[in-house]
């Protein structure tokens, strides 16, 4: 991993991004966005992680986060990570999935050529962190998280996206608790 996207400091807004292997579509079940949302909410409360922003998308994550003091951000991902692998892995065993055995197979497939993964791995390396100490470059972030639905056709307006925190920017409730940050954001509302 290149020293550009290392989390130097763990107390300031990061922009990082979760991808799925292979890039398969999971999360397009309720049942698995919810695994995703609880995870969250879980590392919110309990390992000191502040959720800025986020976005779910079908094979991806978004997030502008921090962690509080004495916890660290790698480590805090770490272990989201690891937990939502398997989490996830367990539900797609369990749901009446149509395309079980070639997600498994794809999982199998990345697994088997890394020491770390035991049988199935669900995420790729690595998250890109890329520090936002800029407020340009928070805002330009955060407008890029929320309007991403809106960039693939899902929905027209970024609030309107159930598993984003677009709909808490506008004044709305989401399924992920979410500390919103004032820097004066426009973004919502308006279509890309």
């Amino acid at each position: 991993m290149s020293h550009q996207y290392r989390v130097k400091d763990h107390d300031q807004i990061h922009f990082v991004t979760f991808t799925v292997v292979d890039w398969v579509d999971i999360f397009t079940r309720q049942i698995y966005k919810q695994v995703i949302a609880d995870a969250l909410n879980y590392c919110n409360q309990q390992k000191g992680f502040n959720i800025h922003a986020y976005c779910l998308m079908t094979n991806h994550l978004h997030l502008l986060i921090s962690a509080n003091h004495p916890f660290k951000l790698p480590d805090i991902i770490r272990d989201f990570k690891k937990h939502t692998n398997k989490k996830l892995i367990a539900e797609i065993q369990l749901e009446p999935e149509s395309r079980r055995d070639w997600i498994m197979y794809r999982f199998q497939y990345h697994a088997k050529y890394n020491n770390r993964i035991q049988d199935l791995k669900l995420w790729q390396d690595g998250y890109h962190a890329i520090e936002c100490s800029d407020l340009n470059v928070l805002a330009q972030k955060l407008d890029y998280i929320h309007n991403n639905p809106v960039r693939t056709g899902i929905v027209a307006y970024p609030e309107h996206y159930l598993y984003s925190s677009a709909q808490v920017y506008n004044g709305g409730k989401g399924p992920v608790t979410v500390e919103v940050l004032d820097i004066g954001y426009a973004g919502i509302g308006n279509s890309v």
